[in-house]
């Protein structure tokens, strides 16, 4: 179905990972297309509550395509850049959570991709860098400076210099690091445990997640608890709670 993506779903969650090893899954046209389509398949797939994106094994993606670049036209240049903004803005307002499991090199449009996710799993072998700064292109800076905040993502897309997977981890840049045989195992152990949380939950924290930032302190708290007002009256909070009284019930009763 897919040329440059592959998709497998599971129980809960599915897993997409972009599949040009030969281009160190450099973002082509029809990857940054097949992403965007992918993407609108699975939001409305009820059955899949969690994504992961991931490149494999030994690479994440080494950015765009380079040589596709340097063939542009003038009067094609807007175009391409609104087709990147296109899966990038998919991305970074998705309503599900979506997991970037990045093994290897993240650079460039990789880099952008893992900074729009919700989560970031790295290997230990990960690396993660803008080296477009050589050759006169801007990083993505705002996802990246909600996860390290502004002086960090200055330094980061001023200089370009290749962070590894612990300091990624040390700046707050990722959540989690795994060696390189189990960092798609943590990430799918993330994605089930993300299943099993209620989707309107989940969604509501994204949502407050982006809202937040743009109102004043109480404004912000008046929201969150509408919010929980909403999340409250709903049916599923409501048989979600019973079923956790039970448990602890049948739990106590076990003990006595």
């Amino acid at each position: 179905m897919y040329n440059t993506i592959l998709l497998e779903k599971t129980s809960g969650y599915a897993v997409v990972t972009m599949n040009r090893p030969r281009e160190m899954n450099a973002l082509s046209r029809e990857m940054r297309a097949e992403l965007h389509a992918v993407l609108n398949e699975l939001e409305n797939d009820d059955e899949v509550k969690v994504l992961i994106i991931t490149g494999g094994d030994y690479v994440f993606s080494a950015g765009m395509d380079i040589k596709e670049m340097a063939a542009l036209a003038d009067d094609e240049i807007t175009d391409y850049f609104h087709s990147i903004l296109k899966y990038l803005g998919k991305i970074y307002t998705y309503g599900k959570p979506v997991i970037a499991a990045v093994g290897g090199i993240a650079l460039g449009g990789g880099f952008n991709i893992a900074t729009v996710c919700d989560l970031i799993i790295a290997s230990e072998s990960a690396i993660f860098g803008h080296p477009e700064l050589r050759f006169g292109l801007n990083p993505l800076f705002s996802p990246l400076r909600n996860l390290v905040g502004m002086a960090k993502a200055k330094e980061i897309s001023m200089l370009g210099e290749p962070i590894g997977a612990r300091e990624a981890l040390r700046i707050g840049l990722v959540n989690k690091v795994a060696t390189p045989e189990r960092f798609m195992d943590e990430a799918v152990a993330m994605a089930e445990g993300l299943a099993a949380r209620s989707g309107r939950v989940i969604a509501a924290v994204k949502k407050i997640s982006v809202l937040a930032e743009k109102l004043d302190k109480q404004s912000s708290l008046e929201m969150e608890f509408e919010v929980m007002v909403h999340l409250f009256s709903s049916p599923e909070r409501k048989i979600r709670m019973t079923e956790f009284m039970t448990k602890e019930f049948l739990a106590k009763m076990k003990k006595g």
